[in-house]
C-alpha cells in the first residue's frame, strides 16, 4: 500500500472517542423514570445530557474569568 502523502483533507478527531467506565449513579427517581421513558438505551442517553451540562458549565466558567470587573 502506498504512504499517504496528502493530509490536506484529513479531520481532526473524527474517530476519536473517549474512554468509557462503568459507574454506579444514585438518582432521584423522577429523573431515572424520566431516561427510562426514552426507551432502550437510557444509560447512554444520559451521557450526552450530562457531557452537555458540563461543556455549558464549563463554558460560563470561562465567560465569567473573561468579563471585566
Amino acid at each position: 500500500m502506498p504512504e499517504v502523502i496528502d493530509w490536506s483533507d484529513a479531520e481532526v478527531g473524527k474517530f476519536y472517542r473517549p474512554p468509557k467506565r462503568p459507574v454506579t449513579m444514585r438518582l432521584d427517581a423522577d429523573v431515572d423514570e424520566w431516561l427510562k421513558s426514552c426507551g432502550p438505551g437510557y444509560q447512554s442517553k444520559a451521557n450526552p445530557l450530562l457531557r452537555h451540562a458540563m461543556s455549558s458549565a464549563q463554558a460560563s466558567k470561562i465567560t465569567r474569568k473573561r468579563r471585566p470587573v
